[in-house]
């Protein structure tokens, strides 16, 4: 899973702004009462095509976000962004969850869901067409459209890999 996805190697000169998706609160019933912790998905982003996302878990719900922001910028992958949109269309699954993303024209917003659309306008993204099916639960959401956009491929690389030219590759 991590191989097929366009790693960012280093985040020292990257701007990179972090957006809460959800946070859960666990309770643990003990002999002496009850211990609340709280669990903060984050998704960080420069709104230029690298985006991360990061699970923090602590008694407090700021340590909680900090420590989520701090995973996030450990995981960060490159998606190509074409022209405000995605270069084609993209399914991908995790858990329970299942998310179809669509290239959109000029104009038409990031028409997704709340988790879908956190990590959506963090990469970048103003104009996309998302469906999220199955479950709703805002972590697999995430990794399932953190693993759609690590699929996708610019046609630059599909030009590369097929070894023609850009025409070539819209053109058929």
């Amino acid at each position: 899973m991590a191989d097929k996805y366009n790693r960012v190697k280093s985040t020292g000169d990257l701007e990179l702004k972090d957006r809460l998706v959800a946070i859960n609160r666990v309770t643990k019933v003990t002999k002496g009462g009850r211990t609340f912790t709280f669990a903060a998905i984050v998704v960080v982003g420069n709104e230029d095509g690298i985006v991360g996302w990061g699970l923090g878990k602590a008694n407090e719900v700021t340590a909680a976000i900090a420590k989520g922001v701090e995973a996030a910028k450990k995981n960060l992958i490159r998606v190509p962004v074409h022209k405000g949109t995605i270069p084609h269309e993209q399914y991908a699954k995790f858990g329970g969850s299942r998310v179809i993303l669509k290239p959109a024209s000029h104009g038409t917003g990031v028409k997704a869901g709340g988790a879908m659309r956190a990590v959506l306008e963090s990469v970048g993204i103003t104009d996309v067409l998302a469906k999220s099916k199955g479950s709703s639960n805002p972590h697999n959401l995430v990794k399932a459209t953190i693993e759609a956009l690590g699929e996708m491929r610019s046609p630059a690389q599909v030009a590369q890999n097929r070894g023609v030219s850009i025409d070539k590759v819209f053109n058929g």
